[in-house]
């Protein structure tokens, strides 16, 4: 039986032009000089040279298209083909993959897991249909290396409170490691409305 669709699947199929708005919005953000190499920077702070780096939820591979610009081996991964195909036009080089992140399993279509790092970021979690969440985040924690991270941000106020985050993460085998509550590596307080948490295999 297939898993609920995403919110971010139901958007695309009551509008069928979303994803290109989407796209061209960080086109636009580019070309008007706005950083949006955050997330990959810490990232990038976090892992050896050439780790290998799985970006889930990639988008138009925006974070994934930069970390393989500094050196990495990344794969990413996204539900829609339309995201998958800007960002296969505009970041050559990593290895994109159109898939479900609830039914994500990357050796049976021949990648290797073993994950330094997973990366999830512009809110892909407020995105899961509820029922898939803890499976989402199983996934993650079965394509992780024995050492490697899950690295998971995404703002309040997108229907998946950051206590059930956290208690999702437990039940799918992810002990949190750093509660952060930005990207710059601020700290994560009862007050944070955007939740960066890095965690390891439980």
């Amino acid at each position: 039986m297939s898993p609920e669709p995403s919110k971010w699947t139901r958007m695309i199929q009551a509008d069928p032009d979303h994803s290109h708005r989407y796209i061209q919005r960080f086109k636009t953000m580019a070309a008007q000089g706005h950083d949006l190499h955050g997330e990959a920077r810490t990232v990038d702070a976090m892992v050896g040279r050439g780790s290998r780096i799985l970006d889930a939820g990639c988008g138009p591979g925006r974070v994934g298209g930069r970390l393989h610009e500094l050196g990495h081996t990344v794969v990413g991964i996204d539900v829609d083909p339309a995201l998958i195909a800007a960002a296969e036009e505009d970041h050559p080089g990593p290895t994109w993959v159109v898939g479900d992140l609830a039914e994500m399993d990357l050796p049976a279509q021949g990648i290797e897991a073993n994950f330094d790092v997973i990366v999830s970021a512009g809110n892909v979690m407020g995105f899961l249909a509820p029922s898939t969440r803890v499976d989402v985040l199983r996934r993650f924690a079965t394509h992780l290396a024995d050492d490697g991270r899950a690295i998971i941000g995404f703002g309040a106020g997108r229907g998946y409170d950051f206590r059930d985050f956290l208690a999702d993460c437990a039940e799918a085998g992810l002990a949190l490691q750093i509660p952060l509550s930005t990207w710059d590596l601020r700290p994560f307080t009862e007050d944070s409305t955007f939740i960066v948490a890095i965690c390891g295999k439980a």
